[in-house]
């Protein structure tokens, strides 16, 4: 594998701290849940603006913490919620920075929260940068990962809420990497099952970008040769028509057992984008009723922002 993890590194800094000089200047704001309608008492609070929590985040913790409401190898599923929920990051993220929306937000809803790291440096579980390298080697530290959550949780199956690579690589894990029996439910956030279309991110990420994301590459042909879905897992696909890394087409399947949403034809003031998307309060709802489709909320609408998510109101 030919990357050049000090850009790759440089690059992810740099967009840090290109943020938090945003952040500064908009003045950050109170943290409001991205759950429509939290039950009194949570204890966690569940922020909704992804860049300045992800900043904070890589700031306070780094790769070697994991996000609020996750990793809690105590959890024990309740009835009302049997299947753990795992989260898979993109490309330059790790389990904290990712999800620290969704860690709370599932862990307030009632879920047993799990979220590696895989794809780093010498496979550092802990490391500040993940998601690069083969998207094969990724699916197997998943697979790892997803049999350590049933057996600490004695569940037969999880659910999978991915992001970015994170939508893209388990498609291949529940289809020819062993996921198959192990998964029910996969909810990919802007993902890129249909490929990229061009060499994008960082040099850090060529090997899969070029290797194995092109439409082209013998990966996405194995992905897609007789479908992409599984017989019996629930597919729900959330995507943005703001992404500026992938075309959001490319986060839609045709098939059989699919959902797809586009996030602006439920609310058309919503401009997340590939990045906001994962602490929008729109898709957030969505992704809690594709977990409990027996128990389905109502999709809100509110003004989500590029990068940031919902505006900042006022001092953090």
């Amino acid at each position: 594998m030919s990357t050049n993890l000090s850009g790759a590194r440089a690059l992810r800094l740099g967009i840090l701290a290109a943020a938090a000089v945003l952040a500064t200047v908009l003045g950050g704001g109170t943290a409001a849940p991205a759950h429509a309608d939290p039950p009194p008492a949570q204890p966690y609070a569940v922020p909704d603006q992804f860049l300045i929590d992800a900043i904070r985040a890589s700031l306070q913790g780094g790769g070697a913490a994991s996000a609020p409401g996750t990793n809690d190898w105590t959890c024990k599923p309740t009835a009302q919620h049997p299947e753990p929920v795992v989260l898979v990051h993109g490309i330059l993220a790790n389990r904290n920075d990712n999800w620290q929306t969704y860690g709370p937000l599932l862990a307030n809803a009632g879920y047993c929260v799990y979220a590696l790291t895989y794809g780093g440096p010498g496979g550092d579980p802990d490391g500040f940068i993940g998601g690069l390298g083969s998207m094969r080697n990724g699916a197997a530290g998943l697979d790892a990962f997803v049999d350590r959550v049933r057996q600490a949780t004695d569940a037969p199956q999880v659910a999978i809420v991915g992001h970015s690579l994170g939508a893209t690589m388990p498609y291949w894990y529940l289809k020819a990497g062993g996921g198959a029996g192990k998964v029910s439910k996969m909810i990919g956030l802007a993902g890129a099952v249909q490929g990229f279309e061009r060499n994008i991110v960082t040099t850090g990420s060529a090997d899969i970008i070029q290797g194995e994301g092109l439409p082209s590459s013998t990966f996405m042909q194995e992905l897609h040769d007789g479908g992409i879905t599984v017989p019996g897992i629930a597919y729900t696909q959330i995507v943005t028509r703001y992404d500026e890394i992938l075309p959001y087409t490319a986060g839609l399947i045709d098939e059989a057992g699919v959902t797809n949403y586009i996030v602006q034809d439920l609310c058309p003031q919503d401009y997340a984008d590939h990045l906001s998307i994962n602490s929008d309060p729109v898709t957030a709802r969505l992704v809690l009723n594709a977990l409990d489709p027996g128990h389905p909320q109502p999709v809100g609408c509110t003004l989500v922002l590029p990068a940031i998510g919902v505006p900042p109101t006022g001092p953090r």
